[in-house]
């Protein structure tokens, strides 16, 4: 497969600008915002800051939330191929729930990935259902003085789904990672960083996975975010021969000929706390990296039931 080196599209390039602006206008309100601080802050004032930050909309089995919550969460992601994939014009629908549950204040169990996937395109149509994976996660560092928390944690994914959706290979994936956010007042800084082992290499690809979330905290009911999501294929596998792409989140194809192949989206959304313990998420994402692969753009929306 050949990548693809026309220009980008003006909606792409739209999109990433949109990326940037709200960044900077998030920052600038920070800073003029914060002028003065108080020297010496109560510790009960400072430690509310986590209350205020929100779970990440995007990427919801790899971009993990470093505050550590009880939560039930259904997501249902939309998403359409870019027509130049092997499978040409199509799109996917996604459902599942997640479930987290804070063992202490630092320890968590979490089950990020289940569901129902359905298959829409034109070379390619299946229905089936994809791999379960679990881990556990540990607020390493939770500095409350300065609004920093730090989190690493694991997940194993084990291989129970349904090859017509491309799930179901190997003998399982380790998903190791980092979790971080720090705050500005309202401003919030959420990343992680992770890398997905499979336990054959020759029938799954070696993934390093990366992402960010920059949110501001208008109001309880708007709380804008743009977020950036990428996937660099680290070796080859022989699943699927001469494939020169990889199936970001949800599948990993076992790609031929995509060492080296970094692939990513960008995206703008927004949650809101309709109650204190309820939130939606809404987001929309594109992808901006070539070769585009399985991604032209992509919706996501859930629901935070925490407990």
């Amino acid at each position: 497969m050949r990548m693809d080196n026309k220009p980008h599209s003006p909606n792409r390039w739209l999109l990433a600008l949109s990326f940037s602006v709200v960044a900077a206008v998030s920052v600038s309100n920070a800073v003029a915002g914060t002028s003065a601080p108080a020297k010496n802050p109560p510790v009960a004032d400072v430690f509310d800051w986590k209350e205020n930050t929100i779970s990440p909309v995007t990427n919801p089995i790899y971009f993990e939330d470093p505050v550590i919550r009880s939560e039930i969460r259904p997501i249902f992601i939309y998403h359409n191929f870019d027509d130049k994939f092997a499978t040409g014009r199509g799109s996917a629908r996604v459902g599942a729930v997640q479930f987290r549950y804070a063992i202490t204040d630092r320890l968590a169990f979490i089950a990020t990935e289940d569901g129902y996937m359905n298959i829409n395109g034109t070379g390619l149509k299946g229905n089936g259902w994809l791999d379960l994976a679990a881990g556990l996660k540990y607020a390493l560092i939770n500095d409350v003085q300065n609004q920093f928390i730090l989190t690493p944690g694991f997940t194993f994914q084990l291989p129970t789904g349904d090859p017509k959706v491309f799930n179901g290979r190997g003998s399982g994936q380790l998903n190791t990672f980092v979790s971080f956010a720090k705050g500005y007042g309202d401003l919030h800084f959420t990343g992680n960083v992770g890398l997905l082992i499979p336990m054959l290499r020759q029938e799954q690809n070696t993934m390093a996975h990366y992402s960010l979330m920059v949110d501001y905290h208008v109001c309880n009911w708007f709380i804008p975010f743009a977020t950036a999501n990428f996937w660099t294929t680290l070796n080859s596998a022989s699943n699927v021969p001469g494939l020169r792409s990889n199936g970001y989140d949800v599948i990993n194809f076992g790609a031929g000929n995509a060492s080296g192949v970094t692939q990513g989206m960008l995206g703008l959304g927004f949650r809101s706390n309709i109650q204190k313990n309820l939130s939606l998420g809404f987001a929309y994402e594109m992808a901006v990296v070539k070769p585009y692969g399985l991604t032209n753009n992509r919706f996501t929306m859930d629901m935070c039931i925490r407990f």
